[in-house]
């Protein structure tokens, strides 16, 4: 089945352009220029990637966002009209998997979007049944992509999972931001790293009193503390 693609954005011009390129990689493409249409059709057409401008008439992007992840891992690419970080910072608080700044090449924002596919949908290794990571308090079930930290469940979202489990996989290593965005996310962010931080933000709030920690190593990136295991 062909995956379908939400382009939402309010200048038509650029749902045409994007459209085009989008559609030449075989996807179907739907669109609003709203966020009230765009959320319609969220339910209606259930995309499985939907590329998000933040300025929209009516329900801005922000908001559509956060109704969206509410209930829903899909990808979400943001488009921002400003290079200002307090947009993109937001956007990745509020759960876009990635972002783009107008003016943007439409061969970018396709290479982008095959990336997040590609990783979204990649079938997991094979592993023992029941198979689980634990250390200390903390249990990481690969298999059903479940955690939990002092028998506590823990709901992460899909990129949340796959960095924990990557940093749980590696006890000790520590993974420069340019190599998680890799591992994770699929593809090299053309040196923007914050989403990377934002998201073990989200881990460290989500995961309070876990046991070992996520350490920042200065200048470098993140490891899971070995020493405390």
């Amino acid at each position: 089945m062909t995956d379908t693609i939400l382009l939402v954005d309010d200048e038509q011009h650029i749902i045409d352009l994007a459209r085009m390129y989008i559609e030449q990689e075989g996807y179907h493409v739907e669109s609003a220029t709203d966020g009230g249409t765009a959320l319609q059709k969220i339910l209606t057409d259930s995309p499985a990637l939907i590329v998000l401008d933040l300025m929209l008439p009516g329900i801005d992007g922000w908001e559509v966002c956060r109704r969206v992840r509410a209930d829903s891992d899909v990808p979400i690419i943001m488009l921002t009209a400003r290079d200002d970080d307090i947009d993109k910072i937001v956007g990745l608080e509020l759960g876009a998997d990635d972002y783009l700044t107008k003016p943007f090449n439409p061969r970018e924002l396709v290479a982008r979007i095959k990336a997040i596919l590609r990783r979204s949908s990649r079938p997991a290794e094979p592993k023992e049944a029941g198979a689980q990571i634990a250390m200390r308090n903390l249990l990481i079930y690969p298999e059903r992509r479940q955690v939990r930290v002092n028998g506590r469940a823990v709901s992460l979202r899909m990129k949340e999972f796959d960095l924990l489990l990557t940093l749980a996989e590696n006890p000790g290593v520590v993974f420069s931001r340019e190599k998680l965005l890799d591992i994770v996310w699929g593809y090299d962010f053309a040196g923007e790293t914050r989403t990377v931080d934002v998201h073990i933000a989200h881990l460290r709030h989500k995961l309070g009193g876990m046991q070992p920690v996520i350490e920042t190593v200065w200048g470098v990136g993140y490891k899971l503390d070995a020493e405390s295991l």
